[in-house]
């Protein structure tokens, strides 16, 4: 049993570093976009922001586009989305972290059309990316695809 309290208060103080650190990976910036046309938005939690380059993108962003819009965005991996009209994409998770040997990229797209071009995480490791539609789920072994997510049809 520990009876310094110096070594105690130096502990304790290392454990509330280590949850702080811990916080802010998960606000960690995931990515940005490059470039918007016409109606894009970004929406984090409750708040809906005009998508625009340089947007900092962050894991549960949903990116959305109305009838005339398209967004570009590169992730830290140097993964490429290119998300066109009328389309709905959620950000559901994303880990980088070569030293660690940790890679993971999920995306679930509702509607709408999306391109992809593998960056790090589909080259490293392809069974950790995949992409999600209401129908389907997408797994990696290329380096690019493209996906057009409609209405669900009434059979």
């Amino acid at each position: 049993m520990m009876k310094n309290p110096l070594t105690v208060a130096l502990l304790l103080g290392a454990l509330c570093l280590l949850a702080v650190a811990g916080a802010a990976v998960a606000g960690e910036t995931i990515g940005v976009v490059r470039n918007v046309s016409g109606d894009a938005t970004v929406t984090r939690g409750e708040k809906t922001l005009r998508a625009a380059p340089g947007i900092k993108l962050l894991v549960g962003d949903t990116l959305g586009t109305g009838p005339d819009g398209s967004l570009g965005v590169i992730l830290r991996d140097d993964s490429s989305l290119s998300i066109g009209p009328e389309s709905r994409l959620v950000l559901r998770s994303f880990l980088f972290s070569p030293s660690d040997g940790k890679f993971d990229l999920v995306a679930r797209i509702a509607r709408g059309t999306m391109a992809y071009l593998s960056g790090l995480i589909g080259m490293l490791a392809p069974e950790n990316a995949r992409f999600e539609t209401p129908t389907a789920t997408i797994g990696i072994r290329g380096t690019r695809f493209a996906v057009k997510v409609g209405e669900p049809s009434s059979r």
